[in-house]
């Protein structure tokens, strides 16, 4: 009888340790994002501050370094570009916390220190970039590259009607800003054109035959012609007209 108690009390004190032992990890965790934050952080608090709900997240290599592996969902802007950077960071909420990083750690805190002094309130660096973070074993989101688009096939989308050409990217801040402005378009004029998407950091040729210096850019084509440019953000009504 003795012995059975005992082993229950054994059995009993290893479950509560345990349970303490996990909560004590998971506190410690928890610890680790706050006390490092607004500064750079190691691989595992940018890891755990990336699932906190309204975290913005921003690549600032270049579009071709992008490409070659990044976090989902992440923005992208050129940190040795300093209008591209100047550019597109406009379009991230400062109110919001953002996780930046680069591949070694020195670009990204340098961008970094340049939000905090531009009025970016919470802002945390991946300390050792992405090559720290592969040294973990960590994952990063990779997207097999479509085809580049020809001109051949380019000019003859654009060749019969009304054509609105988008040239932007899914990683582009203000390209982003514009998704739910050209969606609106689409259902309020959608049988009166079409629209055509050139992709920044793919369609490299296209774009320097339209001349194209910055993401997002609109064109206007009706019958292979171009009557109308813009760009940068666009409103609706502005569009709307352009197409007519």
């Amino acid at each position: 009888m003795k012995m059975q108690i005992l082993s229950s009390l054994l059995l009993f004190a290893v479950i509560s340790c345990n349970s303490t032992t996990s909560e004590n990890q998971v506190a410690a965790e928890t610890s680790e994002v706050v006390v490092q934050s607004g500064g750079s952080i190691t691989v595992k608090a940018f890891d755990l501050k990336m699932k906190l709900p309204g975290v913005q997240i921003l690549d600032v290599r270049t579009a071709g370094e992008f490409q070659g592996g990044h976090f989902k969902n992440a923005l992208q802007a050129n940190w040795l570009n300093e209008g591209e950077f100047a550019e597109r960071v406009q379009y991230i909420d400062k109110a919001k916390p953002v996780l930046v990083y680069c591949a070694s750690g020195v670009r990204s805190e340098e961008a970094m220190n340049w939000m905090k002094q531009n009025g970016f309130q919470d802002v945390n660096n991946l300390k050792g970039g992405l090559s720290a973070w592969r040294m973990e074993g960590m994952p990063l989101e990779t997207k097999a590259a479509r085809a580049e688009i020809s001109i051949a096939a380019f000019k003859a989308s654009t060749k019969t009607g009304t054509i609105l050409v988008d040239i932007g990217a899914e990683w582009c801040p203000p390209c982003v800003k514009m998704e739910p402005v050209l969606q609106q378009l689409q259902k309020e004029k959608g049988a009166q054109f079409n629209l055509v998407k050139v992709d920044g950091g793919i369609d490299i040729t296209v774009m320097k035959e339209l001349r194209s210096e910055g993401l997002p850019t609109f064109i206007v084509f009706k019958n292979g012609k171009e009557v109308w440019r813009k760009q940068g953000l666009v409103d609706l009504p502005t569009l709307s007209k352009a197409i007519e």
